[in-house]
């Protein structure tokens, strides 16, 4: 067995914990396909980003760009924030988080507890998504700071190298039995990171990216979205890291089924985020016309627990006109019905 993959009894640094997430089956269809979730929020910070996070950083000070006592400094919407955050306490950087209003207000605070300091390009009540705003200013003040480095996480190669990991503990734990592998599309690190290193291992593995309506690197139209910490907004550049030769196929999830399948799923015990939901929704809408015995695996980033506030929340899905109920009862019916006996 890989040594690489086999944790530690006691770990010594919070980073150590990272990876080993567990694989949840969530359906299977009476022709034996299934859908397998890799859940990520197993992770510390609750969120697959904490593996980019700490491999940029190791990759920083390997290049010299980042010293003892240096600070780091990003443009997050949170979750990668979330794992800088703990990667800079406990090599002693400081870590200075460049955020907008439209991140989950839990995400931001869990930052500042863990010690990073908050930069915001928009005003408090100001909701807005400001992506481009975000990068522009973290790249300033990086540049205007001795020994502080811009991890810019859409364009560093250390990203999707974070996430190889994840290839081999997909590949080590069903045997190399993995026929599509699905997952958000946002910097491109995660699942293209993922999809490069499996497809080394596994080459016929089929590639799905996932983007909210709204969002531009599978084509428009722009507009608003409130998934969260996924998509490239009008105005943003789509990241480096977005190889289009490793995705199959692009496919775009609007909010009102991304997140009814969030609750949805939420009613079998599982919480999942909201962009998660999204990615779930398409496994589920495509896994009946697979081959019999196909395995899908879907790339869960992060849990639900950030969104209670909103997904879950169902006065702030009522006011942004979100909140399907028929939707969620269908969704619910279809997982129940192929879970069995499972769901009693």
């Amino acid at each position: 067995m890989n040594e690489a993959l086999i944790r530690p009894a006691v770990v010594s640094r919070v980073s150590e914990l990272i990876g080993h997430t567990p694989l949840f089956e969530l359906c299977r269809t009476p022709e034996g396909s299934r859908l397998l979730l890799k859940l990520e929020m197993y992770n510390p910070t609750g969120t697959a980003k904490i593996r980019m996070a700490r491999q940029m950083v190791l990759d920083a000070e390997e290049r010299g760009a980042l010293r003892p006592g240096g600070r780091i400094i990003e443009s997050t919407s949170g979750n990668t924030g979330l794992g800088l955050a703990v990667v800079a306490a406990e090599r002693g950087y400081s870590f200075t988080a460049v955020v907008d209003h439209h991140a989950c207000s839990d995400k931001l605070r869990t930052m500042r507890a863990l010690g990073a300091e908050l930069v915001y390009v928009t005003g408090d009540g100001t909701g807005e998504l400001a992506t481009a705003a975000r990068e522009e200013l973290a790249e300033e003040l990086a540049r205007g700071q001795d020994n502080a480095v811009f991890t810019e996480q859409h364009n560093n190669p250390a990203n999707a190298v974070g996430y190889h990991p994840v290839a081999h503990e997909l590949h080590q734990a069903l045997d190399g039995r993995v026929d599509v592998l699905i997952g958000a599309v946002g910097t491109g690190g995660g699942l293209c990171g993922t999809a490069r290193e499996l497809r080394g291992l596994l080459p016929d593995v089929r590639t799905v990216g996932v983007e909210p309506k709204g969002s531009i690197a599978f084509g428009g139209p722009a507009h608003d979205y409130y998934q969260s910490g996924t998509g490239t907004p009008e105005g943003a550049e789509i990241g480096a890291l977005v190889d289009f030769d490793l995705i199959d196929e692009g496919v775009k999830v609007g909010d009102v089924e991304a997140f009814a399948t969030a609750r949805a799923v939420a009613r079998t015990g599982l919480l999942v985020g909201g962009s998660a939901g999204g990615v779930v929704y398409e496994a589920l809408r495509r896994l009946p016309a697979l081959p019999p015995g196909t395995t899908v695996v879907a790339l869960v980033n992060d849990g639900g627990e950030k969104y209670l506030d909103t997904v879950f929340h169902d006065e702030w899905m009522k006011e942004r006109d979100l909140l399907d109920p028929v939707l969620e009862h269908e969704i619910h019916g279809i997982v129940t019905g192929w879970r069995g006996d499972r769901h009693r």
